[in-house]
Parts: structure tokens; sequence; C-alpha cells
């Protein structure tokens, strides 16, 4: 998400399974080498190694260095302002979104035996 993407994205759905089974992630240039590893330790396939299953459980996140300027006191205190908050011009304005080409097509029909959704 620090990206604008997810770590394992792909166009095809079955190449993203591919890559959370392999579990390798490639991070774009640049990207903040304390960040980099905070995502690294979230993302570790062992739950008993995982950041947030360990034994300080959310406290191992919140020492992460990737936080080291986050006064946690004034935040949950709601004292903390916003590094960046956005204009919003109006209650639909949409300028800080990506914007995406319409698409006249319908998407294919399922065969009711394909649904997954069938019995929900």
């Amino acid at each position: 998400m620090i990206a604008g993407i997810d770590p394992f994205s792909d166009e095809d759905p079955m190449a993203i399974y591919q890559k959370i089974l392999k579990g390798k992630i490639v991070f774009p240039k640049g990207f903040d080498r304390d960040a980099k590893s905070l995502v690294k330790h979230l993302l570790v396939a062992d739950l008993s190694k995982r950041y947030g299953n360990l034994k300080n459980r959310a406290q191992d996140i919140k020492n992460h260095r990737f936080f080291d300027n986050i006064n946690w006191k004034l935040m949950y205190e709601k004292k903390i302002t916003a590094p960046y908050k956005p204009v919003i011009k109006s209650a639909g304005d949409t300028t800080h979104f990506t914007e995406y080409p319409e698409s006249d097509e319908l998407a294919p029909a399922i065969k009711e035996s394909e649904d997954p959704f069938i019995n929900w």
C-alpha cells in the first residue's frame, strides 16, 4: 500500500497466487529501506515469526524503526495532525484518485454451475 500497489500484484490471478506462495516480494526502485523491512516482517509466511503474531503482538509493529517518529500516546489521544491533508473541493471531488477509462463492454456471463456465490 505504501507503493500504491500490493506486493504480489499481477494481471493474472494465478500468477498472484504463485507469487504469494513463493513469498518473493519485488519492491519498486527507491522504496524506503525501513518500509521494506516492515513489509517483509508483516509478510513472513511462518505465522510464528510474523510481526503481529509474536509475543508482543502489535507492539512489535509499533516499535519497528519505520514508526520511530510516531508518538503513539499522542496518536491515541488524537493530538497528532495528519502529515498531509488533501484539499477536497466538493462532496464528489475525486481528483485524488487515479482515473480509469470507462468500459462499454459488459462482463461475460457466468454459467450458473461456475458461479462461486450461487448459494450465498
